[in-house]
């Protein structure tokens, strides 16, 4: 079991930002493998798998003090412990949902949370018609509830689905309210206390930059004369204009 691996010395060096977000993409690599019972697993093939180079993960991993063994690699299970550990995914963070319009209710439904430690403890809006109404295993509550709950629910982690303008005032009111790791779907530019986290999940960047690669290579294809017209269909008339 995991839980049964000791732990080992944390007086390491601190991890940079950069490594930090390639964890949870190797973490997601680790379970399928030890779901599928592999015991060990090469630098190479988890940079393989994780989309990096095998120096980036051999890198990575120092900060975890996992070096591997020349040879055969990297224990699945105990590397699974170590970024779990790392990530403080051995324990629950509940989480409440600020804003419970149509992304706020799809995010209190999706069940994805719950299984990878994070329970949704609240949902809160401003909006006093929804207050009182019930969602999922949910009862809205008014969001100037949101310091009781916190104390009552234990509340770690806030995500606000707002809409913009709004956001703001959200952000201030969980960091008053003892929540300094915040999570913004909202479309909108915010600041926190330096003891406050903040990531943004921007969906209309990320389709921007989409569209963006999608033009390239569209660009690309057209003025490539290996790659021509559209070919016409073989039912199709000939132009006569």
């Amino acid at each position: 079991m995991l839980g049964s691996v000791v732990a080992v010395d944390r007086s390491r060096r601190r991890i940079p930002e950069a490594t930090v977000a390639r964890l949870p993409v190797y973490l997601r690599t680790l379970v399928e493998l030890h779901a599928e019972q592999t015991a060990t697993i090469s630098s190479e093939r988890l940079a393989e798998l994780a989309g990096v180079n095998a120096a980036k993960v051999r890198k990575d991993l120092s900060y975890l003090g996992s070096y591997g063994t020349r040879g055969v690699g990297y224990d699945v299970e105990y590397l699974l412990f170590q970024m779990s550990r790392e990530l403080g995914l051995t324990k629950d963070w509940p989480v409440v949902i600020v804003g419970v319009g149509n992304l706020g209710a799809a995010l209190a439904n999706y069940g994805g949370f719950s299984e990878r430690g994070f329970p949704v403890a609240a949902l809160v809006d401003a909006d006093r018609a929804k207050v009182g109404t019930v969602l999922g295993e949910h009862r809205i509550h008014h969001i100037d509830d949101l310091p009781q709950l916190v104390a009552d629910q234990g509340i770690a982690i806030g995500i606000i689905a707002t809409p913009a303008a709004g956001a703001q005032d959200v952000a201030d009111r969980l960091v008053a309210a003892g929540i300094t790791s915040i999570l913004n779907f909202a479309p909108a530019v915010l600041t926190v206390p330096p003891q406050a986290s903040l990531r943004k999940v921007d969906l209309a960047l990320e389709l921007q930059i989409l569209s963006f690669y999608r033009q390239r290579d569209a660009a690309a294809d057209a003025a490539d004369p290996a790659v021509g017209p559209p070919a016409r269909p073989l039912d199709a008339p000939e132009s006569v204009g």
